[in-house]
């Protein structure tokens, strides 16, 4: 099954950032997704592969907000 996310849209990861926070927005797409931590605002670079392993859902579309 291919999850489906988008630029801008806000996702849950399967474990949460060490400040605790568990919500990350999507801000750069490519081979990799860089990723900004909605608590903090450290922005972590991921592989497109290991992004979606670790992928758990889609909280916000970002054509919903």
């Amino acid at each position: 099954m291919e999850k489906e996310f988008d630029l801008h849209d806000v996702v849950e990861m399967k474990k949460p950032h060490p400040c605790g926070e568990n919500r990350w927005k999507i801000i750069r797409m490519g081979m990799d997704i860089r990723m900004k931590c909605l608590g903090c605002g450290h922005s972590v670079l991921l592989p497109r592969k290991e992004f979606t392993k670790k992928l758990k859902r889609v909280l916000e579309r970002a054509s919903e907000s």
